[in-house]
């Protein structure tokens, strides 16, 4: 994973000065909250870039909240006030590669913490074991399992983190192997086995990034 980040500095460069050019013409514009901003194609002629950069650059003001598309409408500027984590959050991460490879280990702080509520919690995993079994993304069972937390933050964060990771990295396909590791590491959570938790999700972190550093579960 680490390789297809670096890859994608330089190109994400090109939509990262989109989106700044983006927000200046916003502001030149006096568009506010519920405003429709113009077209791809009109966009496109205006800042002199291709489409494709622009429709890149749009999904980003998308997952930032700063706008909206309308199927049939078009695209909308939203009232972000009430969002200004996920707009600080979302152009640190734009802006800084060093924190776009820092994405995975964030998550797994969050994934790691939610398995340790499952486990201390004495939780029933019978939801997240079906997860595995209908689910063809890795991203969704994690999703799942750290949907089990009560801490909502963590959740939204997770969420924005998985947003962007899957923009820069692409969806991670849940494989044979990762089914085994997951379903082996939710019954050791019913069995209150702490060594199997942290080996299999290591085993799955592993497998997705090889290089990746993977701190214990539990102190």
């Amino acid at each position: 994973m680490m390789k297809e980040v670096n890859s994608l500095h330089s190109h994400a460069k090109v939509y990262i000065g989109i989106v700044h050019q983006l927000r200046e013409m916003i502001s030149k514009d006096g568009l506010k909250p519920g405003d429709k901003i113009p077209s791809e194609r009109e966009l496109s002629e205006r800042l002199n870039v291709g489409r494709s950069s622009v429709r890149e650059a749009l999904r980003a003001l998308e997952l930032l909240g700063l706008i909206e598309t309308k199927r049939g409408e078009g695209t909308f500027l939203r009232d972000f006030r009430d969002h200004h984590l996920i707009d600080l959050l979302g152009m640190f991460i734009l802006e800084d590669h060093k924190a776009q490879e820092d994405i995975l280990y964030t998550k797994m702080m969050i994934e790691k913490e939610a398995l340790k509520g499952l486990f201390l919690g004495e939780k029933k995993v019978d939801v997240l074991l079906e997860k595995v079994i209908e689910s063809e993304s890795l991203d969704d069972v994690f999703r799942e399992i750290v949907m089990v937390s009560a801490n909502h933050l963590a959740q939204r964060i997770w969420n924005i983190l998985n947003d962007f990771e899957t923009l820069i990295c692409g969806e991670v396909k849940l494989t044979a192997d990762m089914r085994e590791n997951i379903t082996s590491m939710l019954h050791a959570i019913e069995k209150q086995d702490k060594e199997t938790v942290q080996e299999t999700y290591k085993r799955v972190r592993e497998i997705v990034d090889k290089d990746a550093t993977i701190s214990n579960i539990f102190f």
